[in-house]
């Protein structure tokens, strides 16, 4: 495909990138309840993440399902190209909501470069799609220092025509200090995006996505360089090998005072190295209302309480993306504050 050339039908394909916890499925998903994105498809590339409509697409037998929005979502379940061909195949027999935009959420880790080299040049696809825009979210808290630490986050934001600023809500006075330097920043890696900022995860789609068709022309020569390379071939296994990925599995409720120490030891003793937490907590004082936690780096925010369990799993389960933390060492962790705790209350009561 032709990066510059569009046909008549050809059908646009957006690429959401940005760093781990940076907004990307929380602005997606308000998006896709607009009117204007009432026929999208979108395809999620996770790395051991939750993502939109995560456990449903998992527990799902067919690649492909139906969002209550009428929108469609699959996951890449081997790679992007086959994917797409497998989309659009489904569109052209009718067994799948017509659609006239591709929204592709890439993993925060991701490197986009081989997503767009793949979107660009794949002859499986040539003709039937072209690459739209590239929206990048950065996290106004924690982006500085991302930026400055992940390298790939540097690729994110230089590849992008449009970045968007989360968190500037949920941050105060921290945001609003370190906006200054993080747009210093953004400028030097990107000085042609257009620069917008989501409310609560609320943007004008209109604005996200219409930088027309992506020309890699108009970005840095590391774009084009990064491109380049793609073109003779992209290695797989290029995440950084001390990051992983694992979920804590917790069958007994969790006192509240205990999830309160645990998150804040994480932050204390782990700092930027929590790269992503999320998760769903049975909290012993309130075992009707789950909470719901998520952190990013060393910024934790106030769980969020469901009205109800999703589903009959009452287990607490937390998702983790990390650098250098090993797995046993979070479950000592949480058993040792969880032992502490009880006995202190065992103690009271006594």
């Amino acid at each position: 495909m032709n990066a510059n050339v569009m046909s008549a039908d050809a059908i646009p394909v957006s690429v959401l990138t940005g760093f781990l916890g940076s907004g990307k499925t929380t602005m997606l998903g308000h998006l896709l309840r607009a009117p204007e994105f009432s026929a999208t498809a979108v395809i999620i590339n996770e790395f051991g993440e939750v993502g939109l409509d995560h456990e449903l697409i998992e527990a799902s037998e067919d690649s492909v399902i139906e969002l209550q929005t009428g929108c469609l979502c699959c996951k890449i379940r081997t790679d992007l190209a086959q994917t797409l061909a497998d989309l659009l195949r489904r569109r052209d027999e009718g067994r799948c909501t017509r659609f006239d935009r591709i929204v592709i959420e890439t993993s925060g880790l991701a490197d986009p470069a081989p997503i767009l080299q793949t979107l660009m040049t794949d002859a499986t696809i040539a003709g039937r799609l072209v690459l739209g825009g590239v929206v990048t979210t950065v996290d106004a808290v924690t982006g500085v220092a991302t930026l400055e630490r992940e390298g790939v986050s540097q690729k994110q934001v230089a590849v992008a025509d449009r970045i968007v600023l989360t968190k500037l809500d949920l941050a105060g006075d921290l945001a609003v200090s370190a906006k200054p330097v993080l747009l210093r920043r953004l400028e030097e890696l990107n000085a042609g995006a257009l620069v917008l900022i989501a409310d609560h995860g609320r943007i004008d789609p209109l604005r996200v996505f219409s930088a027309g068709l992506y020309d890699p022309r108009t970005k840095s020569t590391d774009v084009a360089a990064w491109l380049a390379e793609e073109a003779h071939g992209h290695a797989h296994a290029r995440h950084d090998a001390e990051i992983k990925t694992y979920a804590l599995r917790c069958q007994e409720p969790i006192r509240a005072v205990a999830l309160t120490l645990f998150l804040e030891a994480l932050a204390e003793h782990c700092g930027d190295d929590i790269l992503r937490l999320k998760g769903i907590v049975n909290i012993l004082e309130s075992p009707d209302r789950p909470a719901v936690i998520h952190g990013v780096q060393h910024v934790f925010h106030a769980p969020a309480w469901l009205d109800r369990w999703p589903s009959d799993d009452r287990s607490s389960r937390i998702v983790f993306i990390t650098r250098r933390v090993p797995r046993r060492w979070v479950e000592v962790l949480l058993e040792a504050i969880g032992e502490e705790v009880a006995d202190v209350a065992v103690g009271r009561s006594s």
